[in-house]
């Protein structure tokens, strides 16, 4: 049986928690990916999606970004491998403190937004953060762009990986993200964005923003959950893949 894993970004509010769409859509989704305070989020609101994902039993991974709370995290900052590594390790800690003391077990590390997409280019930040997930825990599970160096350096270093893929981003030839300045870098038609996920999960492919397949393997979807219509459309998502005989599961060791 084939099976895909639905991942989101979560808890990136502050203060008296504002994230109306997170607690509904927990119902759909099978990962967690919660901000860590550098980029979003504070100790109240990962207390709360915490306490959320371990009651609605979504697998629960530390999302560290960047320290630019007024960028969102999606700003390139010049940082050196060990920052990489120290602002990595900081967060993942931050984030395990909740999920043990709310009883769960931490599960993976997706990096967020423009760390993100700098260590899937960058090998030396790709392994600096790899590093501080290994010097944490070698148990937890990576998940990073798939075809991207973070993937490559995973495996070498033995790390259980989960290559992602995005429901509404468009794709380049060479299998990256089109770049968030482009015109066409989102997907707004919804019924696109599920032929996507659909061809991601039957057949490893995508088609690129230039009209050409390619091959992209993929264990997980991340579903953005801050659009108006994030709720209907996670759950549109979930009746077509069990329509197809998709099994919709959180990825294991």
């Amino acid at each position: 049986m084939k099976m895909i894993d639905l991942n989101c970004d979560m808890g990136e509010a502050f203060g008296n928690y504002a994230m109306p769409n997170d607690e509904k859509l927990m119902d759909y989704i099978t990962s967690a990916n919660i901000a860590c305070g550098f980029h979003a989020g504070d100790p109240d609101v990962m207390q709360q999606t915490v306490a959320l994902a371990v009651k609605k039993g979504v697998a629960i991974g530390a999302h560290p970004g960047l320290p630019d709370l007024q960028g969102f995290g999606r700003r390139e900052m010049k940082i050196t491998p060990n920052e990489a590594y120290q602002l990595t390790l900081y967060q993942i800690g931050a984030l395990s403190a909740f999920v043990k003391a709310a009883g769960g077990k931490l599960h993976h590390v997706k990096a967020h937004g423009a760390l993100y997409n700098m260590a899937a280019k960058d090998s030396t930040l790709a392994k600096a953060i790899l590093q501080a997930v290994c010097d944490f825990d070698r148990g937890l599970i990576l998940y990073a762009l798939a075809g991207s160096k973070m993937i490559a350096e995973a495996e070498k270093a033995g790390i259980v990986t989960a290559s992602e893929v995005f429901a509404d981003r468009s794709y380049q030839d060479d299998g990256l993200l089109t770049p968030r300045s482009a015109n066409n870098a989102l997907i707004t038609n919804e019924e696109d964005a599920v032929n996507q996920v659909l061809v991601f999960a039957l057949k490893q492919e995508v088609n690129s923003a230039n009209g050409n397949r390619i091959a992209l393997r993929a264990e997980t979807v991340c579903l953005h959950g801050d659009g108006e219509h994030a709720v209907a459309f996670a759950k549109l998502i979930v009746e077509k893949l069990k329509k197809e005989g998709i099994l919709i599961k959180a990825p294991s060791i």
